[in-house]
Parts: C-alpha cells; structure tokens; sequence
C-alpha cells in the first residue's frame, strides 16, 4: 500500500531520530543531490541508494517515494543555502567577501546545480514550507548584496537574480571528459574570474585560483574510460 503523502513528509523531515538514523538520512539526501544533477531527477533511487551506501529498503524507510525524496532535497539544499550566506554575513569583514565566500560554498554544496532540477519536479506543489524555506535562503543573500552596494564594492547594475542566475550556470558539470575534481576546480576557479567581473571599479581585483587551461589541455583529455592520448569522439571533441 502507499504511504499517504503527509505521512512521508513527517517520516522525511529528520526530527527526533536516532544519531545513526540521521547519519542515513543525510548520506541519502547528499547521494539524491549528486545523482539528480549528474542523470537527473528521474534517475533509478537504486542509484541513489547505492551512492548512500545503503539498501534500497532504507532509502524507502526515510522518503516513501520519489517526490518525497525530491522535495525533501528541495527543502535541504535551501536550509544549506540559508545557513551558508548568514554564516558568511556574520563572519567576513565586508559584504563582498561575504559574497565571494557564499558563492563558492554553494558551488561546493551544488546549490545551484540540483534546485532547477528538483523544482522541475515538484511543479506546482510548492507548499508552505518550501516557500518559508525559500524565502529563508533569499533573505540573507539579499541582505549580502545589498551590503556590497552600499559599500560601494559592488557594480551598481548587479540585481540579486544575477546571482543566482550566474551559479547556475556555473554549478552544472562540463560536458565530456572532465572527471569531477577537475570539473569543481574549474568551476571555482571560473567563480574568481566572474567576481572580479562584479567589482566595482573601485575595489582591486583578487586572486584567481586553479588550472589555467587551453585549448590544448582540453582537446588532449582522454575520453570517460579512456587513456590520456585517446583521441576524443565526435560528441566529445573540442572546437577549436
């Protein structure tokens, strides 16, 4: 018989658990978040399980079905996001690294990467919750950005979207043979080059960070499974 839906979000929310309950829960919801950005939000729980390190009965024990697993990594990434940006408000010395700081954390938590995904699927049913968590997460983001317009290291032409919209682009993994802590690597060090874009003329551009790569580094990576040398197939090919 299936869980009543309800009953699946109280199953799923994580209070009054047992520590090594919770471990599971946290391990699951950290697997969905990769998978779903990696093959999408319909791809196999097995997968997810399997990345969890546990069975699929335990993965069912804490989110009864799949859009109880989604919302729930909905409602996860943006307490991570939420809690990342009033953590680096309070503790950076100005707005604009409190910017820098949040941008790169949500890179690192693939923030950006699993919200457009998961939001996909739960279509309208954007309940209260989710919206409370939501507005949560835009809040101190808002109050960042806000900060580092007033404090005049921030162009003035930056809206708040632009933000998001940015580490969206940024957090969705390279096409082709780039294996993941080189595709993290690029992607923070990219991240540097796009803050320096945001100054304002007043404020000195910082350091950038990472592999610096040309053409010939990328048409010279072998393909997935492949050896360095391996010329790459025609979808995985480089223009030049």
């Amino acid at each position: 018989m299936t869980p009543e839906r309800g009953a699946g979000r109280a199953n799923a929310s994580g209070r009054g658990m047992r520590a090594d309950a919770r471990r599971n829960r946290d391990r699951l919801l950290a697997a969905a978040r990769d998978v779903f950005v990696e093959h999408g939000a319909g791809a196999p729980l097995e997968d997810v399980a399997r990345r969890a390190g546990v069975g699929i009965a335990t993965l069912y024990r804490r989110f009864p079905d799949r859009p109880a697993l989604v919302r729930e990594v909905a409602l996860d990434v943006l307490r991570r996001s939420a809690d990342e940006a009033a953590s680096a408000l309070a503790e950076e010395p100005d707005a604009f690294a409190a910017l820098a700081r949040y941008m790169h954390r949500a890179l690192d938590l693939r923030i950006a990467a699993v919200m457009p995904v998961v939001v996909g699927q739960l279509h309208m049913d954007m309940d209260e919750e989710l919206l409370a968590a939501r507005a949560r997460s835009v809040a101190p983001i808002d109050r960042i950005i806000g900060g580092a317009r007033a404090e005049g290291s921030l162009r003035a032409d930056v809206a708040n979207g632009d933000v998001g919209l940015l580490l969206v682009r940024l957090a969705r993994p390279l096409p082709g043979p780039f294996p993941r802590e080189l595709d993290n690597e690029l992607a923070h060090r990219h991240l540097d080059l796009l803050l320096d874009g945001l100054r304002s003329a007043t404020r000195p551009a910082g350091p950038v960070e990472g592999p610096a790569m040309t053409f010939d580094d990328l048409a010279s990576m072998p393909p997935p499974g492949g050896e360095p040398g391996d010329p790459p197939t025609e979808a995985e090919g480089v223009d030049r």
